[in-house]
């Protein structure tokens, strides 16, 4: 099942385009993801994929590639449609094997054609009032990249940045034994038009995969790396295990009773952007 375009769609429109991952095999999740993707795994009243499409849409971005499994691509299509019913344009673009989170802008190379990019990952939930602004934020300057920190009590589970007073990066590590600080790397990378160029410079690491962590530590050496704080009213999680997975699930239901309206819902945001049904604007 597809949704036709309402619009004549201008390719370009709207500037920095966006790339939500959705491939991978969703190993942590096993056995949920024998049959299906992981973003297409419930988090209480959507697919867990509806969460970070709804975040670039309020980033401003109506221009997203989709990376997906050859398995999975019909099932996204089912769902997601090409967009046209909130505004957007889709496009489906295959990964078929895991190659490690810059592999997929090499993958979207075309479709950015040399522009700026806001990267997420399809298991990341970030919800709250102030999303729209930091989003503004990380996305505001076009030249280098700009990620989102986060403090968590974990670190050694994530990338994990580390800063100085005065707020600039001082180095990233994957993963690491003896944590530099707390902060965490989000699920969220805004890259200029150079990405796909400095992600083919990357070589495999250890694991056989292109490593975030090596492509930030790129422009890092090169002074054009930017750190940007989540607000502590923003509410995030990356739902790639069970116990996040069902914490994300109950965090979206008790904000959902609270607020008294859904959230990270993509036909909402489309509504209150005034883009459902309607053609974007340059």
């Amino acid at each position: 099942m597809t949704h036709p375009l309402p619009f004549a769609w201008r390719p370009g429109a709207g500037g920095r385009r966006g790339v939500l991952l959705a491939g991978g095999e969703g190993t942590r999740l096993r056995p949920l993801t024998l049959p299906v993707s992981k973003q297409l795994l419930p988090v209480y009243d959507k697919p867990m994929v509806h969460y970070p499409l709804s975040v670039l849409m309020q980033a401003g971005i109506r221009e997203v590639a989709i990376i997906v499994t050859p398995r999975d691509r019909p099932l996204f299509e089912r769902l997601l449609g090409c967009g046209g019913q909130w505004g957007l344009r889709l496009v489906y673009l295959e990964q078929p094997q895991p190659g490690g989170l810059p592999q997929a802008l090499l993958i979207a190379a075309e479709f950015l054609r040399g522009g700026p990019s806001l990267m997420v990952l399809g298991d990341n939930i970030l919800l709250g009032e102030g999303v729209p602004a930091v989003m503004r934020r990380l996305t505001a300057e076009t030249g280098g990249a700009g990620v989102l920190t986060c403090p968590v009590p974990d670190p050694h589970r994530y990338g994990v940045v580390e800063m100085d007073a005065a707020g600039r990066v001082l180095a990233i590590s994957e993963k690491p034994a003896r944590p530099a600080s707390n902060l965490a790397l989000a699920g969220f990378f805004a890259f200029d038009g150079q990405a796909p160029e400095r992600a083919a410079r990357l070589r495999p690491s250890a694991r056989g995969e292109l490593e975030i962590v090596d492509l930030l530590n790129l422009y890092l050496a090169e002074g054009s790396l930017t750190a940007r704080p989540m607000a502590r009213d923003l509410h995030w999680r990356d739902a790639g295990t069970h116990d996040s997975l069902l914490e994300a699930g109950n965090l979206v239901r008790r904000l959902t009773l609270r607020a008294g309206r859904r959230q990270g819902c993509p036909e909402q945001t489309a509504r209150a952007l005034g883009w459902a049904n309607a053609a974007p604007r340059d």
